[in-house]
This record gives structure tokens, C-alpha cells and sequence, in this order.
């Protein structure tokens, strides 16, 4: 399973994306600021691909989807959650957008998600993460 971060939004404090499952469309991302330099709890992760396993997370009280080797992170998670306060460098996903900061319907987009990396996981499929900018990308 593929999934890909396509950045094109670039705010103040925020960075708005849309999320594809093997080539598809499926909701929108939020991560905190791209950044040159880490600031921590502050900063989305670096481009790149990662893979992704679902385990259990001691904040989230179950198994969460976890983005393995982000160099100078740890505990990347892809979870639900509205604006840039509710991560700290993790994914957060939305089913729409309508500009700004806030990505809205979190749990709708989450549980979709949530459950197709579950198939995966149990046809032993691998799950990978491909994080970068899009085409259209823009600076606020």
C-alpha cells in the first residue's frame, strides 16, 4: 500500500496536503510548518518515504499508524486532528478543506485511512508513506 503526502499549502504555522492511497485521492493532510531548521514539537517531517507499520502508541491507548525512521523525529504518527495545535510533526488527516488552517470531518478521514492499512496489514502487504510538494505548491 502507497500512501503520498502532496504538500501545496504552505502557511504562517501550518501545512495543508492531500493524502493518495495507490494513486487515489482520499482526504487531506495538516502537519506543522515546513522548516529548515527543527523546532521541536513545531516542525513537519522532511520529504521523503517512509515506511509505515501500525502499532500500539502509549499516548493514543492503542494501535496507530506509525511512520518509522524520520531522521530527527520520533513518534511520527498519522492520526486524526483539526489544526497545527493538535500535532507535533505528526500527519493529520481531513476529509475537506476550505483554506487556512483547519482541515474538518479528522475521524471520518482517520477511519477510512485507518482501515485500509489494516488490510494491508493483514495480507502482509507493506505500507509506505511518500512525503513532498506537489506541482502547484505555494507559499503564504
Amino acid at each position: 500500500m502507497k500512501l503520498e503526502v502532496k504538500r501545496f499549502e504552505f502557511g504562517t504555522n501550518y501545512t495543508i496536503g492531500r493524502m493518495y492511497v495507490d494513486g487515489v485521492f482520499k482526504c487531506f493532510t495538516l502537519e506543522d510548518k515546513v522548516r529548515d531548521v527543527k523546532v521541536f514539537g513545531e516542525t513537519a517531517i522532511p520529504e521523503g518515504i517512509y515506511t509505515v507499520v501500525l502499532d500500539e502508541s502509549t499516548r493514543f491507548g492503542r494501535k496507530m499508524p506509525h511512520v518509522l525512521n524520520v531522521p530527527g523525529f520520533e513518534g511520527i504518527r498519522i492520526h486524526s486532528g483539526n489544526t497545527d495545535k493538535d500535532t507535533e510533526g505528526c500527519i493529520l488527516v481531513g476529509m475537506n478543506w476550505a483554506g487556512g488552517d483547519f482541515i474538518g470531518q479528522s475521524r471520518v478521514a482517520f477511519t477510512m485511512l485507518y482501515d485500509k492499512m489494516v488490510e494491508a496489514e493483514a495480507t502482509k502487504e507493506s505500507i509506505t508513506v511518500e512525503v513532498g510538494n506537489a506541482v502547484e505548491a505555494r507559499e503564504k
